[in-house]
């Protein structure tokens, strides 16, 4: 096998064109994202990720973005809708509430492994606070770090449980923003300890996870002129070195407004910050060509991590009674508990 270059990349439609079979099969990204435009039924989700995989010759990973709430790419009438994080505050008992998120990310890793997919850009790590952009919001799963930690660490075990990985996001922490990476760059002015105390103690409590991703923000107090996805402080002394995280990181989607600059710019800004690889969701062909260009060959530390993270799946999924656990999720939801 050739070795794969430092990118997860996506695609236009619900199958592979010959111009994405053959790019993808030259270029070599390290892995692949689905998003709603990609995802039509069962049927047509597994044969799209069998082929992705054919083109670059091994059981590359697959991401998704499957949280529940407003942010589910694979919704019905095909898949359950999922609840939003911030649904399962309405479940009293703290010791129910973690079980129950468990389960939640338990059903949703057997629906993505189902058809195929076996990473899920999932637990939100994030801790909004009064007056931030509602961009996280209801994806949060609660306003105080320890509690976002705790809950965090439930979904990214039913994810795993069920042959899926984690994605914690988006390190070191969003939560504060006052606008939204998709349009504009989020400042953040808040003073070290206050993050320290506040937004990086989810990330720093899962710092065991295999993966993460990048938020597109400007933390002044570290860096006050890149974002941390490009900030080589932020990388490499708050993400790898206070944090203590050395699973994979791989960036935000790096076509989000919130960074400047061409493509070609944009992905080797990140990757000399000391991100793992970069993300590239909209398909656009001549976007991936550039990233493609800028990007290098999966070696050394960045192989190890990633090879560490795929290491995590090699076992079978705990088994499930499916329509069990669906009837118990709805029922605790419902009951609030």
């Amino acid at each position: 096998m050739m070795t794969s270059r430092a990118f997860i990349a996506g695609c236009l439609g619900t199958s592979l064109t010959p111009d994405e079979r053959a790019f993808f099969r030259d270029a070599r990204p390290w892995g692949f994202i689905l998003f709603r435009r990609n995802t039509q039924d069962p049927v047509q989700v597994a044969a799209l990720t069998a082929q992705m995989r054919e083109t670059v010759g091994w059981h590359a990973p697959i991401l998704i973005d499957q949280e529940g709430g407003r942010v589910q790419r694979m919704a019905p009438p095909h898949w359950p809708k999922y609840p939003a994080a911030q649904a399962f505050l309405a479940i009293n008992d703290p010791v129910a509430q973690r079980e129950i998120v468990r389960l939640s990310a338990r059903l949703m890793a057997h629906d993505l492994k189902t058809v195929g997919i076996d990473v899920d850009c999932l637990p939100v790590l994030d801790v909004p606070v009064a007056g931030s952009h509602d961009v996280i919001g209801d994806r949060a799963y609660a306003h105080e770090p320890d509690r976002v930690a705790q809950l965090g660490r439930a979904a990214a075990e039913g994810l795993m449980a069920g042959g899926v990985l984690p994605v914690i996001k988006h390190m070191p922490g969003h939560g504060r923003a006052r606008a939204d990476s998709h349009h504009d760059l989020p400042v953040v002015d808040a003073s070290l300890d206050a993050l320290r105390a506040h937004d990086f103690r989810p990330f720093r409590h899962l710092a065991d996870m295999p993966l993460a991703m990048t938020a597109h923000v400007v933390f002044t107090a570290i860096d006050p002129k890149n974002p941390a996805t490009v900030s080589r402080k932020v990388v490499r002394e708050i993400m790898r070195g206070e944090l203590g995280y050395d699973g994979l990181i791989m960036t935000d989607d790096i076509s989000m407004k919130a960074l400047s600059g061409g493509f070609a710019q944009k992905a080797r800004a990140a990757i000399r910050a000391g991100v793992d690889v970069v993300l590239h969701c909209h398909g656009i062909m001549a976007e991936m060509v550039a990233i493609a260009g800028a990007v290098p060959e999966m070696r050394g530390d960045r192989a190890r991590r990633a090879a560490m993270a795929l290491a995590r799946l090699r076992h079978a999924p705990e088994p499930l009674d499916v329509e069990a656990a669906r009837a118990q999720l709805a029922s605790a939801l419902a009951l609030g508990g």
